[in-house]
């Protein structure tokens, strides 16, 4: 499952950038916290990580780290394909 996403900036100091997952690709939560464990590829970068169930905004989050978005910020598109671990 592939798709583009917008990144964003959690508020704050040291703000994480996350990518909200479409309904239709957002896998169940299968662990605590909403979390469940994926192999993330963003923009051809591959990494074992979780995406969340965020209660708040009501969507499932994947954390992009700095080292895989390089010089990506808010409001950069991303390419995105996830497959569960």
């Amino acid at each position: 499952m592939a798709f583009s996403a917008r990144l964003f900036r959690f508020p704050g100091p040291g703000g994480w950038h996350f990518a909200k997952v479409p309904k239709k690709y957002a896998p169940p939560p299968t662990h605590g916290w909403g979390r469940t464990p994926v192999r993330a590829t963003v923009d051809g970068v591959s990494w074992d990580t979780s995406v969340w169930w965020d209660t708040k905004s009501k969507s499932t989050l994947l954390a992009v780290p700095k080292k895989v978005r390089g010089e990506k910020g808010d409001g950069a598109s991303v390419r995105i394909s996830l497959s569960p671990r």
